[in-house]
């Protein structure tokens, strides 16, 4: 089994975190998180646009639906439990929108005659609210950690990092990782893929604190759908493996400069397809000399709290 030096919790914004290289006084030979994880299997090229090149990306309706549930469900465990009701819900989802339109006054560019009207969209939200309490009740719940930032380092010296929406931990110890998700369940087919980002998590956990989750739970507010599953050493040894395969793989393409694109139908979510060399674009010349592999994945994303 791995060693590794520490996990950090903390509730903090991504771009709060300084870029690091060294743990605990150890060089490490770069992180991941469950998101450039992804990036990297889905499409190398796509990686590459996000960690390389790192070409803005514009908000979308969708992904500022996640943003929103998160903190409505975030603000609702801050309440006692008998007050973690539809209404109140429903009562923080307005002051949740106007906090983040005060931060970010451009999100408020995507609604109107180029996007959904603002109160359709707000309505959504409050969908995805309602098929939250269908699925659990907050007041039965007491989460030990919320919105927590989790690392761990590996003996290959690979930093994994990332943020989990909830630990849920009994009083003899079961962990059960919980994450939202504001779209729909996948297919069955697809299943893993969404499984991989709770395994990672998982990992780090069982790497930091000794113990397996007993539980991996996704809450897909799209479709009102659970998605659960127990791992076992058995899984978490492979999801090391596959994560440090993954960074040879990452290390092998900064070197070359060949970030092979994956055509697919993902192609058609992603706003940088018109410069994409699958689809007859041209990405921007790559820097030189290439920088320092272990910084690539050093920063992370809203993508990584969602």
């Amino acid at each position: 089994m791995g060693v590794v030096t520490e996990i950090v919790h903390r509730s903090v914004a991504p771009e709060d975190l300084p870029g690091r290289t060294v743990v605990d006084g150890v060089d490490v030979l770069g992180s991941l998180s469950p998101s450039r994880a992804s990036d990297f299997m889905s499409c190398p090229m796509l990686f590459r646009f996000r960690t390389v090149d790192k070409l803005p990306e514009p908000s979308s309706p969708e992904a500022m639906r996640g943003t929103v549930v998160h903190k409505v469900l975030e603000d609702l465990f801050d309440l006692p439990a008998a007050d973690r009701t539809p209404s109140r819900a429903t009562d923080l989802l307005l002051p949740a929108w106007e906090a983040i339109l005060e931060a970010e006054p451009e999100v408020a560019e995507m609604f109107g005659s180029e996007g959904p009207e603002v109160g359709a969209w707000l309505a959504s939200c409050e969908d995805s609210l309602r098929r939250y309490f269908a699925l659990e009740d907050p007041t039965r719940l007491e989460p030990a950690e919320r919105e927590t930032y989790v690392e761990a380092l590996l003996d290959s010296k690979l930093l994994l990092r990332g943020f989990v929406d909830r630990l849920d931990v009994t009083p003899t110890g079961e962990i059960r990782v919980v994450d939202y998700k504001t779209g729909k369940a996948p297919h069955e087919a697809y299943e893993a893929k969404a499984l991989f980002q709770m395994k990672f998590y998982a990992l780090v956990i069982w790497r930091t604190r000794g113990v397996i989750p007993s539980m991996l739970q996704l809450i897909y507010l799209g479709s009102g759908e659970l998605l659960r599953y127990a791992p076992d050493e058995h899984d978490l040894l492979a999801t090391e493996r596959k994560v440090e395969a993954l960074w040879r793989a990452i290390v092998t393409a900064q070197e070359s400069g060949d970030w092979r694109p994956n055509r697919s139908a993902l192609c058609d979510w992603c706003a940088h397809r018109s410069i994409c060399p699958a689809w007859g674009g041209t990405p921007p010349p790559l820097p030189a000399p290439p920088e320092p592999v272990e910084q690539l994945t050093d920063g992370l994303t809203a993508e990584d709290v969602d």
